[in-house]
């Protein structure tokens, strides 16, 4: 591969980027582990796809936030090393597919020249910062959440504490009670609230953490209800460094968060992350909000050419749910359908161009796949219509049930078992078509996975799919799980769907037939679906949906995907979504002696704190490494300490400390002090040099 090299004003970002270029090379010629460098590349937002030999970059857009600049910049990239398409997530990130690794440096590069990153995308890592779309513009916000999820953002942003968890850990701001941005289905969300305190009007926030998706969804729970602005940071630091050194490792399936407080309890959780703010640098920390209240206005001169509205009855449906008033005096929100969450760079660039004059310099990614505007004047609403119009995003129903969130699926995900984009351009016909009346509506919330693992967030669907398969008469044809009933219910709670039936994915659109025709025959009047679907119990739509499971009528064609033309047959590869666990011992001796670089190099520049938990992780790597050379497998860096001792000290093979485990938890007995930083390094060394002393031995012997 071609060396690249570039010049940024951030010389933290040209190292990752440069760093990036180097690990590829030594990939490619043999010297990192495929397993070692799966790990770097995941936490570069880099991730395999289903087709071989490209790559999904994932670009990180803190709360979907990204400037015509940014947006064109995206756009420029995905046509000069993808393949023209942009796809929004729910994670209010922007994905482009089929890159080749190779130039993933250069494409990281021309990226950061606009202030955009990739670092910390995929793998077990902080995930984007995400917040309410409406964050800043919200007629029912106490504040402005906005400028709290940046911080977030750029305080975790290249933190060591949170660069190798045992499982990726999100994080979610909702602008109000309503709880727009999901959080009971985060590790740690907060919704802002304020408190009279001796007088005084107090920012704050209730927290909650351990929701989470997936095979096993979870919902949140209420670690406080009220943790003042200024402790947040902190709060949300050690919160990352017990989970770092308390969760899950050897199984993913059991390493995110919500696993951990179910094992320990909530109690013994708050009492761990209280005994960690002492290794914690700053434990208050003033959040500036005074750079977010200036928003870059349009300028309201239109170009001359003369407004065209294909047809009007269609543009006053749009205005009625895809347009809303924000808080500020005099203008509006405006929201663009984005099916499945793809938009051209070509649409885009034509956009980009023509919008400029009448929404902010502030676009959002909503978590729902599709853009926001704002800050739009009323007469100014014709003119922006009649652009989407022509470009075909000019679709009315916004958080309508047609307006249906679903993960890429079998195009090209390696876990997807069944098409879910296709299905959701088919179920949102059957809405636009049969049941208009439900694009005024906004209490039902389709959401399709291509598989168990919920990235299109069917389980909390109130109406949800997720891929799977079935086999009648031996042969497999394509499936979905259903699932009914869930939802927000706001300030921080919701509700799980409950499985239902899997029936052929073929009938998906007699699937949605059956429950909105049922819906409007029998609710109570003013009833919304949630409700209803509460009232009614699993077993009742269970009961509704099961004639559709006749195997006697099925058809060739039920035995074919959506969007497909051969037979569908399951081909399931390795995902990637959550990481990789590293158990080779030469890998772990070598990311020891990593850690102890970036240690070195940290107290070197007086970062005392970050210094010393990489320290720690050089102590937790090469400990596990020599365990592992004893046939003992460990499950969390706290076991690992205990085995060492178990294994190593008290049989005399380490005599370096009369407790290993105490050693090394002085990292959270001690403020992150210059004097301690020093000791501590010193100590990883010595421990260091044990370790290859003692693998070395093992080798030869």
């Amino acid at each position: 591969m071609q060396s690249f090299r570039t010049e940024l004003e951030n010389p933290l970002v040209e190292k990752d980027i440069i760093e990036l270029e180097k690990k590829i090379r030594e990939f490619r010629q043999g010297e990192v582990p495929e397993e070692k460098f799966r790990s770097l590349r995941l936490a570069r937002g880099i991730y395999g796809q289903r087709q071989q030999g490209v790559q999904m970059v994932r670009i990180k857009l803190p709360y979907g936030k990204m400037t015509f600049a940014q947006w064109k910049r995206i756009a420029d990239v995905s046509d000069e090393f993808s393949n023209g398409n942009l796809h929004l997530t729910t994670r209010q990130d922007i994905q482009i597919h089929f890159v080749s690794l190779n130039r993933t440096p250069e494409l990281w590069g021309l990226l950061a020249e606009d202030d955009i990153t990739i670092r910390e995308a995929c793998g077990n890592t902080v995930r984007n910062v995400t917040a309410s779309d409406i964050a800043g513009i919200d007629i029912d916000e106490p504040f402005d959440v906005t400028p709290y999820a940046h911080a977030v953002f750029e305080y975790l942003l290249r933190k060591p504490f949170c660069q190798e968890m045992g499982r990726k850990f999100k994080i979610a701001f909702s602008s109000s009670e309503k709880d727009t941005a999901l959080v009971f289905m985060h590790d740690l969300g907060a919704i802002p609230r304020i408190k009279e305190i001796n007088g005084q009007q107090i920012r704050g926030f209730k927290v909650v953490i351990g929701g989470g998706l997936g095979a096993q969804p979870h919902l949140a729970i209420t670690a406080h209800e009220f943790l003042e602005e200024d402790f947040l940071l902190p709060y949300i630091e050690a919160v990352l460094r017990v989970f770092d050194r308390y969760g899950e490792r050897s199984s993913r399936h059991k390493a995110r968060m919500k696993f951990l407080l179910q094992q320990i309890g909530i109690e013994k959780f708050t009492e761990l992350v209280k005994d960690e703010q002492k290794a914690v640098a700053e434990k208050i920390i003033k959040i500036d909000t005074d750079r977010f209240e200036l928003v870059d206005l349009p300028n309201g001169i239109l170009p001359g050419t003369k407004i065209q509205i294909k047809n009007k009855l269609n543009f006053e449906a749009w205005k009625k749910t895809n347009v809303r008033k924000q808080k500020q005096e005099g203008y509006y929100i405006v929201y663009v359908r984005v099916p499945n969450g793809n938009i051209s760079s070509g649409a885009s660039r034509r956009l980009i161009e023509k919008l400029r004059p009448v929404i902010a310099n502030d676009i959002r990614v909503t978590i729902s796949q599709n853009l926001q505007f704002r800050f739009v004047k009323e007469e100014h609403l014709e003119y922006i219509y009649s652009l989407l119009e022509s470009e075909n995003f000019a679709a009315a129903g916004i958080d309508s049930a047609a307006d249906i969130v679903s993960c890429p699926g079998t195009d090209t995900c390696n876990l997807g078992i069944s098409n879910s984009t296709e299905l959701a351009l088919v179920l949102a016909r059957v809405i636009e078509d049969e049941f208009p009346e439900f694009l005024q509506r906004d209490d039902i919330a389709i959401r399709i996975s291509g598989c168990m693992n919920s990235c299109g967030q069917h389980g909390i669907g109130t109406i949800g799919f997720h891929g799977s398969s079935m086999k009648v008469n031996g042969k497999v044809l394509p499936a979905v799980q259903v699932l009914i009933g869930g939802g927000k219910l706001g300030g921080g709670e919701g509700r799980i769907s409950n499985k239902v039936i899997k029936l052929p994915s073929k009938r998906g659109p007699e699937i949605l037939r059956y429950l909105l025709n049922d819906f409007l025959a029998n609710k109570n009047e003013n009833q919304n679906y949630l409700d209803y679907t509460f009232e009614k119990g699993e077993r009742y739509f269970y009961d509704l949906l099961k004639p559709l499971a006749d195997a006697t009528t099925l058809a060739d064609e039920d035995f074919i995907d959506w969007g497909h033309e051969e037979k569908f047959a399951t081909a399931i590869g390795v995902g990637e979504c959550a990481g990789v666990m590293i158990d080779l011992v030469a890998t772990l001796i070598l990311e020891a002696d990593e850690k102890l670089s970036l240690a070195e190099e940290n107290i070197q520049n007086n970062v005392w704190s970050d210094g010393i938990y990489q320290a720690y992780a050089s102590f937790i790597h090469a400990a596990k490494a020599l365990l592992l050379n004893h046939s003992v497998q460990c499950n969390t860096q706290t076991g690992i300490l205990k085995d060492f001792d178990i294994h190593f000290t008290e049989k005399g093979l380490y005599n370096g400390s009369a407790s290993f485990k105490e050693m090394v938890l002085q990292i959270n007995q001690n403020e992150p002090s210059q004097e301690f930083a020093v000791e501590y390094l010193e100590q990883a060394k010595a421990f260091n040099t044990y370790a290859h002393a003692f693998r070395e031995q093992l080798v030869n012997n």
